[in-house]
């Protein structure tokens, strides 16, 4: 990949004229604007003469991106990339905060734990429907039933829907329901997956895989990214190591790593990261003062009943208590949680 940098005066005539070069050539043209410069990003297996985009009218430079991470990388995007989900800016100032239970088990469980979670603090709601599981006998979701309930569930609290899919095949469905694309770690190299969920211009939240070199993960949301669509978040939530006192290991070096290879908001999940209840609170306050943009936290209103993981979910107590430590923690560090 090259970057075309475009001068502070260009016209969007000198812009177009250089898409049109290089998409002449075979290439895809991506474009990235901010206050200080346009930039177009050049990608594909094209063909050209580079010295004829240094001479066009407009162009300042071209250079050469130097990692295999093209789009997601900062050299492509100096600036944060910021969206909105719901109400809330996730990328910004504004730490996103996502939680809820594992799984979708019954309508009156989500729904009471949704409002639970809104009254705690909470901007987003997080519920699987669909539910890989290392057993092939341990409940595996309640598939577009539990999308119906995690819908109504918007209904009455308000809360975006952040929802797995597993499947290519499965993607339209979820769309119709979720407002954010999850693809879970044992998903992150499904490249298929991935194209699909590139192609629905749905948010995406990228968990990294449990065994994944930080370049592999942003290798992963460039599959999203090179389809246009470019609301993708990072999630870290730890990765396999040989300790075996948590579930994880969270890589707490990550989000600050992440945060200066790509512009790409970056969510912890302290919850998967340590596997238990009593060291979500830690894991996620070291988040915040690490950088993260927000972190998804599991919440269930009786963890002792619960189908999936509730030895790390929080009571909507905890969680209450949690949001605001967070929160003087976020202010400490000239962030906020509203």
């Amino acid at each position: 990949m090259n970057l075309a940098i475009m001068k502070n005066d260009a016209t969007m005539k000198d812009v177009s004229a250089v898409i049109a070069r290089v998409e002449d050539w075979g290439f895809t043209a991506h474009l990235s604007q901010n206050d200080a410069h346009t930039i177009i990003g050049i990608v594909g297996e094209g063909q050209g003469d580079w010295e004829q985009i240094r001479v066009l009218p407009g162009v300042e430079r071209v250079v050469p991106v130097k990692h295999p991470f093209k789009l997601a990388s900062r050299e492509f995007q100096p600036e944060n990339t910021v969206f909105p989900i719901g109400s809330h800016n996730v990328g910004g100032k504004g730490l996103l905060i996502m939680a809820g239970p594992c799984s979708v088990e019954d309508r009156s469980q989500i729904i009471e734990t949704a409002i639970a979670c809104k009254e705690a603090g909470a901007h987003v709601l997080r519920g699987g429907a669909f539910k890989p599981r290392s057993s092939p006998y341990a409940f595996q979701g309640l598939g577009e039933e539990g999308l119906k309930y995690l819908a109504e569930a918007r209904d009455i609290t308000g809360l975006p829907i952040v929802t797995e899919v597993m499947e290519p095949g499965l993607v339209p469905l979820v769309c119709d329901y979720a407002d954010i694309l999850q693809i879970g770690a044992r998903n992150m190299q499904n490249y298929a997956l991935l194209h699909a969920v590139g192609k629905a211009q749905h948010p995406v939240l990228l968990k990294r895989g449990m065994s994944s070199l930080m370049e592999e993960w942003l290798m992963c949301a460039e599959y999203i990214l090179s389809h246009g669509n470019k609301r993708v978040m990072l999630c870290e939530r730890g990765i396999r190591t040989f300790e075996k006192y948590t579930r994880n290991t969270f890589d707490i070096n990550a989000i600050p790593v992440v945060k200066q290879l790509s512009h790409l908001p970056i969510i912890a999940d302290p919850s998967h990261a340590t596997g238990k209840s009593e060291y979500v609170a830690a894991a996620a306050k070291a988040s915040v003062a690490a950088g993260a943009d927000g972190l998804i936290i599991e919440v269930h209103c009786h963890p002792e009943k619960a189908l999936s993981d509730g030895a790390q979910s929080l009571r909507p107590e905890a969680f209450a208590q949690l949001v605001r430590e967070m929160r003087a923690i976020a202010e400490a560090c000239g962030r906020e949680i509203e």
